[in-house]
């Protein structure tokens, strides 16, 4: 008892964390380790595995799909690089005392209700060229639809604009979070000094928002890399792998082609990528905890 009494101060907080460091260790570090080690096999996922070494990476060097894949995966990144700005508009436009504003804000909710295969499904119907809305306008225009979905050039772009729009909703949630909890002072300061528009945005709003927009650009990046779900509902990596990307490849390896190591090869560069961006980003947010401090 005197031991505990000495240590509860951290004891405590050990007990409660425990759980959750002991489950991140099993399924998170414990399954990243395995899959780095199944890498290294030729496995069907049944018979005994078989030592190749670095073979499934040489495989990949070699590979045209996984360069498609990378090269889908850095559209990806680029275009929801769109959500953050985008989300600090809307969440400035909806943040204003108008009449109505409330009707507005449950619209941008709607998204992030929503699943992902939901919104999938729903933008296969909008984009498709004989009955879809996108049909509709350009009937109405005149024109004959595209089918995107089908288009090598353009299924990755239709599939990644698609996503976008739950991931600018996410955007705009976190932006008027940190608009509601603004410094009111500073604010006041600034208007006093006569500041308003786009200097009250640029030198006022925009440095109290830093944090928030790090962690909105942190989540999209990391929504990018990892994207899987509306690729798999609305192109299934297709037309000839033209939208495919590095999780839906490891995925079509592993459980469709019975490939266990190269898909774990496929998985492990991804994830290489992932603690690269990862650890620049904890070394940001230290950084700015002792700029804050």
């Amino acid at each position: 008892m005197t031991i505990w009494r000495r240590n509860r101060s951290w004891l405590w907080p050990a007990l409660f964390i425990a759980p959750g460091i002991i489950l991140f260790g099993i399924v998170i570090v414990g399954s990243s380790v395995q899959s780095l080690w199944i890498s290294f096999f030729q496995w069907d996922g049944f018979d005994e595995m078989q030592w190749i070494g670095l073979g499934n990476y040489i495989e990949m060097l070699d590979d045209p799909q996984f360069y498609i894949s990378l090269r889908n995966n850095i559209i990806w990144l680029a275009v929801f690089m769109l959500a953050p700005p985008l989300g600090l508009f809307f969440a400035l436009l909806i943040n204003q005392q108008i009449r109505g504003m409330r009707i507005v804000k449950s619209l941008f909710f709607m998204p992030l209700v929503m699943s992902q295969v939901a919104v999938g499904v729903v933008f296969t119907w909008f984009y498709d060229p004989s009955s879809g809305l996108l049909a509709l306008f350009f009937e109405a225009m005149g024109a004959t639809a595209p089918a995107l979905l089908s288009d090598p050039r353009w299924v990755t772009l239709a599939v990644v604009f698609a996503a976008l729009w739950p991931q600018v909703s996410f955007c705009v949630i976190l932006f008027m979070a940190g608009l509601n909890n603004l410094d009111e002072s500073q604010i006041e300061a600034a208007r006093v000094d006569n500041a308003k528009g786009w200097k009250m945005l640029w030198y006022v709003i925009l440095p109290q928002l830093r944090q928030v927009n790090f962690i909105a650009i942190a989540v999209t990046v990391i929504g990018a890399l990892r994207s899987f779900d509306m690729i798999s509902v609305m192109t299934s990596g297709g037309p000839f792998g033209s939208s495919n990307v590095l999780a839906y490849q490891m995925y079509s390896q592993s459980i469709q082609a019975y490939r266990f190591g190269y898909g774990a090869a496929i998985a492990s560069v991804l994830f290489a990528i992932m603690v690269v961006f990862i650890s620049w980003y904890l070394w940001r947010m230290l950084r700015m905890e002792k700029e804050g401090a």
